[in-house]
């Protein structure tokens, strides 16, 4: 897998409900298709179980920051030993293209006709603020450095996420942009600013994005600190 030579019978990936969650269909891994916006507690408990597990997790930005929300900060905060890849599309796109926790403020949706009122996460930022300790973004545009991108979230350990730009021409791009997918991935590519080249200080945007490794530090990842609790716990009172 990416050329790391991944054991495929320790390889697990869970998915969510969503466009994303058809990924599982294209994957010769075992995988577990979760219900909506619950593959990373699945994930959690599998990691725990078998800490040898390499855990990939896939998730569209509906499943993961919306009913998924309250499991990808506490995720993220324990750093657990995963690798979590959201598509985001900026919609709900299998379900009848409804608004997002990622559609921006004036992006028009089946649920938001004239226009979304309320702003959009910056899904990155989100996750780094809740501590996870490798964060990314890529887009389908330049798929080999997502490939890059995904490959350095799973050779880290700890939580890794890792946001890929997606496209979503037959709702989102029919009412914002352009529904030629085609050119929706020439938009992608005008859109995407190097993060070095990025003002870090400015807001994440519709139309201007930093991408690359956005954020990476070393902690204990949760596994190995419950290894150790249980340890202690089974120490106690021995003779």
């Amino acid at each position: 897998m990416l050329g790391l030579e991944l054991d495929p019978d320790k390889v697990a990936v869970f998915a969510g409900i969503g466009c994303s969650g058809r990924i599982s269909n294209y994957l010769n891994y075992s995988t577990v298709h979760c219900a909506h916006g619950r593959a990373l507690p699945f994930a959690t408990g599998a990691k725990v179980a078998d800490p040898e597990l390499k855990i990939i997790v896939v998730m569209g930005d509906g499943d993961c920051a919306a009913i998924g929300g309250n499991h990808l900060i506490h995720a993220a905060r324990r750093n657990v030993d995963l690798t979590a890849v959201v598509f985001n599309n900026s919609i709900y796109g299998m379900t009848g293209g409804q608004k997002s926790p990622s559609t921006h403020v004036g992006d028009r949706s089946t649920t938001s006709p004239f226009g979304n009122s309320e702003p959009a996460f910056d899904l990155c930022e989100l996750a780094r603020a809740a501590g996870a300790t490798y964060v990314a973004r890529g887009t389908s545009w330049a798929y080999r450095q997502l490939v890059q991108l995904i490959a350095g979230g799973l050779v880290h350990e700890g939580f890794s996420f890792i946001e890929a730009m997606a496209i979503c021409n037959t709702y989102y791009g029919r009412f914002n942009l352009t529904a030629d997918s085609a050119e929706f991935l020439r938009l992608q590519k005008e859109h995407a600013v190097a993060v070095d080249k990025f003002d870090v200080d400015g807001p994440r945007l519709r139309d201007l994005y930093p991408v690359g490794v956005i954020h990476h530090v070393e902690r204990p990842a949760y596994s190995d600190v419950f290894s150790d609790m249980r340890q202690k716990a089974g120490g106690r009172g021995g003779g």
